[in-house]
């Protein structure tokens, strides 16, 4: 089709080969520029691909549970204008034309040896199929068999003609017998967890996990069985930030976005990562790989679970510029409009129970990052002067951090010190 515009997979960060699980058009759909057109679904998060043109869907290039890559064509559109000017030469009616698009992805040529491309086993997310190994799976169960190091062989199916479904791979994998082959602690003699009937006592329903959580949860598991995990507490007096932080929140309402305790606590926590650049750094067999930037992710609470996107070069940046980057960020991870390249990069994480409440936490270590400030929210205490208690607005602070490469003594100097600054925020500017 001469008049046909390819819409290929736009930059989609360092990801590859992701799985499509979604798709959101047919041929004849009629789509606006920023519709999505499919979703995909990476290891950190889902996002959809938006079309960049106004059209109609002539032919759509890809399948639920096939793979793409940036550039990989997703559609072939025509557009408003090019749809128009064949009204003006009917003649050539011949849409036999049109399907000759297909001669671009060749149809007839897989027929005549459908063997060949052992793709075809990665067609479709529900299709039952068996793979070179005579297992039956889908793509995606494939794919995160791979990530929890499952030797599939020793999953039992319960799907259709005995394929593997994801329920069966989690499920197995809970049990503590999934890495058989693997050497790290997740598969080391980890007691299953013993199955209930809940419905014996009383009514129960059952609701399927978000994406986002069906994503993250083996990936928690993952930092959480491999990371000896320790937490500091400490607390920061923040009185006079917060009062700064009011000030500049009522000029800021002006513009359209919010100041909040978020944007200082980034600001201080790139401080104290370039002061204590171990804790800015990754474990790599027997070496630290200690990182000469600053990025921090920021936990996202959205209707489908928490989401983390990165705010770049923190440490080169002021609060209004940081505040307006997370008000951007963070209506994005609400509206599922994160790219892939939003979620990537961080060296650090901080997350923020502020809004809702609580006294302390223990957050997960975000691995590889070696470290993660988890924050709740402040509250006033009577604090002593050296001559009388006065109340002054205090904020627990919680770092969780990988204890192979932080010990107590520089997560107690990390803290103090992050705590330091927040007491002033004149600091913050040295």
């Amino acid at each position: 089709m001469d008049n046909g515009i390819d819409i290929r997979v736009p930059d989609i960060g360092d990801f590859s080969d992701v799985p499509v699980i979604e798709v959101l058009v047919a041929p004849g759909s009629v789509v606006r520029a920023e519709d999505p057109l499919i979703t995909l679904e990476t290891d950190k998060a889902t996002m959809e691909v938006p079309s960049p043109v106004d059209g109609t869907i002539v032919s759509v290039s890809v399948a639920v549970g096939d793979k793409v890559s940036q550039g990989s064509v997703i559609a072939v559109a025509e557009t408003a204008a090019e749809e128009a000017a064949p009204p003006a030469e009917p003649a050539p009616v011949p849409e036999p034309a049109a399907p000759a698009a297909p001669v671009a992805q060749p149809a007839p040529q897989p027929l005549a040896q459908p063997v060949a491309p052992v793709v075809v086993p990665e067609a479709a997310e529900g299709t039952v199929t068996a793979g070179r190994d005579g297992l039956r799976a889908t793509p995606l169960v494939r794919r995160l068999a791979r990530e929890l190091d499952v030797d599939l062989a020793a999953v039992s199916g319960s799907g259709v003609k005995g394929r593997v479904t994801k329920q069966d791979l989690l499920t197995h994998y809970d049990r503590g017998v999934a890495p058989a082959t693997s050497g790290s602690p997740a598969g080391a003699g980890i007691p299953p967890v013993p199955e209930v009937d809940f419905a014996k006592f009383g009514p129960v329903r059952r609701v399927p996990l978000s994406r986002i959580k069906r994503i993250s949860g083996p990936h928690l598991q993952r930092s959480w069985l491999n990371v000896p995990h320790v937490t500091h507490c400490d607390e920061a007096d923040i009185t006079d930030l917060d009062a700064y932080r009011r000030e500049l929140d009522e000029a800021a309402k002006a513009d359209g976005y919010r100041v909040t305790l978020l944007s200082f606590l980034l600001k201080a926590a790139a401080a104290t990562l370039r002061k204590h650049p171990e804790v800015n750094s990754s474990l790599s067999g027997e070496e630290l790989v200690l990182k000469d930037y600053v990025n921090i992710g920021v936990a996202v609470d959205t209707p489908d679970g928490l989401v983390v996107p990165v705010v770049r070069e923190v440490d080169r940046k002021g609060i209004l510029e940081i505040s307006r980057e997370l008000a951007d960020l963070s209506a994005r991870a609400r509206d599922a409009k994160l790219t892939g390249a939003d979620l990537q990069g961080a060296t650090f994480t901080i997350s923020s129970l502020g809004g809702i409440g609580g006294t302390a936490f223990t957050p997960i270590v975000n691995a590889p990052e070696v470290a993660i400030l988890g924050v709740v929210r402040s509250k006033t205490s009577p604090v002593w002067d050296g001559e009388s208690f006065v109340p002054r607005l205090m904020l627990p602070l919680c770092l969780s951090y990988d204890h192979r490469v932080i010990d107590g003594a520089l997560a107690a100097r990390f803290t103090a010190h992050l705590a330091h600054l927040a007491a002033d925020v004149r600091r913050l500017a040295l």
